[in-house]
């Protein structure tokens, strides 16, 4: 029953971060399609006077383009996401029909893996919180909130009707998202520590190592022979 409940609650986990990943790939690739391949991360501009045959007015001017190399990882990081979380999400859901729970080894790599997703997805939310509150410090210098002026046509050669929305979205997703490969990881480590107090390290490499050795191949019965001898 204590094993059914572990496997339910990873696979609660995956699913979320299943679904809050996707929640991030969806906006950014828009924002990519509507900003016609520019980075609005880290972008640098200013408003400037425009002399007009009728009226003058200020235009925002674009001093230079985010890196779009902070677009693409954020977007990647969120994909590779994605794709851990639905791939553990069907491995553990297989356990839990089965009653069966992964070996020690398995629960060390799953562990690592884990950390190492966990930190991307952290890095891609920093980079685009930190980079898009840039965007919006630069675009509201008059004074005006950042949301209002997805509204209006800032004359960029893109279309910024729903750039708030998009990255406010995708901002939502990444941390959520993060915090919950944050709980996977912890449950994982919680795991690998229940399995190393269960039974010895040694004993479970050689365990493996039994698993493999017994495991069925297409081979010829000279070589089933030759493999058991050796």
């Amino acid at each position: 029953m204590a094993l059914n409940n572990f496997l339910f609650a990873q696979c609660v986990c995956y699913f979320l971060a299943f679904l809050f990943s996707f929640v991030v790939v969806v906006p950014l690739s828009e924002n990519g399609h509507d900003f016609r391949g520019r980075c609005l991360l880290f972008t640098e501009g200013m408003w400037l006077s425009a002399n007009l045959t009728v009226q003058e007015r200020e235009r925002f001017t674009v001093q230079e383009w985010g890196p779009p190399a902070a677009c693409r990882f954020s977007l990647l990081a969120s994909l590779l996401s994605l794709l851990l979380a639905a791939a553990h999400a069907w491995r553990t859901l297989f356990f839990l029909c089965k009653g069966h729970e992964g070996s020690f080894l398995y629960a060390f790599l799953n562990l690592s893996g884990q950390r190492l997703c966990g930190l991307l997805v952290f890095i891609a939310s920093t980079i685009v919180s930190v980079g898009f509150t840039m965007w919006c410090d630069a675009i509201t210098e008059k004074g005006t909130v950042c949301e209002e002026l997805q509204d209006i046509n800032l004359e960029l050669n893109v279309d910024n009707s729903a750039f708030y929305d998009q990255f406010a979205i995708a901002q939502f997703g990444l941390w959520a998202s993060w915090l919950a490969w944050l709980a996977v990881t912890i449950l994982a480590f919680l795991k690998v520590y229940h399995n190393y107090r269960q039974e010895d390290l040694l004993d479970s490499l050689v365990h493996e190592k039994e698993l493999l050795l017994a495991r069925p191949t297409p081979r010829t019965s000279f070589q089933e022979e030759k493999s058991a001898v050796i």
